[in-house]
């Protein structure tokens, strides 16, 4: 049997979102700041939710580990898009595992239960990943930064949203296969009434069936000819017998 196309969308775009969203979650450029008063035109700063980092465009020198002297890492939206990224992570990852199960491309008949499961759970990682990126990037300009300086969104937040709304959408694919899961389920049952009404009754059985065979009325014997012509008249008197002839 053909892997479904749902299930297929699933699997293809569950770890390409896993992947965008692990190097979102690592690089140091979720907001960038330019224009900084007392530095070099070329000289940019780079803010993850890890590190900070600077780096001179011209030469292309980076120096990361920065000090946090305007306190940057304590604000709300950093700590959260910790916590929310990596748990994003590690259920995108227990959900590819129960996809794998549930979709087994090396069998004929997949497990539309365990593939829906799945995708309601890559559904969440979805979420729990795109919940902390829109959080960031609605208060960029509110997080503390140098005064006077030119605010930008880092490469980052973008491969954020799109590892999110790939998990998103390969989890809300590989949902779709609990539909199929309940048509089964419906199929099954029909059938399951169908024979249950198909079955035969029990056969009627007569009284004359259980009597002894003592008890049960012998044939009639018949000791001359016109004896077994009147037996035939009393019979039937629709068909006459050919002695009546």
């Amino acid at each position: 049997m053909r892997t479904p196309s749902v299930m297929i969308v699933g699997l293809v775009l569950g770890p390409c979102g896993l992947l965008l969203n692990l190097v979102s979650t690592l690089t140091p450029c979720w907001r960038q700041v330019s224009s900084i008063s007392g530095k070099p035109i070329d000289v940019v700063y780079q803010q993850g939710i890890w590190e900070l980092c600077q780096e001179t465009q011209s030469t292309r020198q980076r120096q990361c580990g920065l000090a946090d002297e305007l306190g940057y890492f304590p604000t709300q939206p950093v700590p959260v898009a910790k916590g929310l990224m990596v748990s994003s992570l590690v259920v995108t990852v227990l959900g590819l595992v129960v996809a794998a199960l549930g979709v087994r491309c090396w069998q004929e008949e997949p497990r539309y239960l365990l593939a829906g499961l799945s995708g309601l759970i890559l559904f969440a990682s979805g979420l729990m990943s795109l919940i902390p990126v829109s959080w960031y990037n609605h208060d960029l300009s509110a997080l503390p930064a140098p005064a006077g300086s030119t605010l930008e969104v880092g490469y980052s937040l973008v491969l954020g949203y799109l590892g999110s709304c790939l998990e998103l959408i390969g989890g809300f694919s590989l949902a779709l296969s609990l539909h199929q899961c309940c048509q089964e389920c419906r199929r099954k049952k029909t059938t399951t009434k169908y024979l249950h009404h198909s079955q035969p009754g029990p056969a009627t059985v007569s009284s004359r069936d259980f009597m002894p065979r003592s008890q049960k009325p012998a044939p009639k014997s018949f000791s001359n000819p016109m004896d077994v012509l009147e037996g035939e008249r009393s019979v039937s008197h629709s068909l006459p017998c050919d002695s009546d002839l």
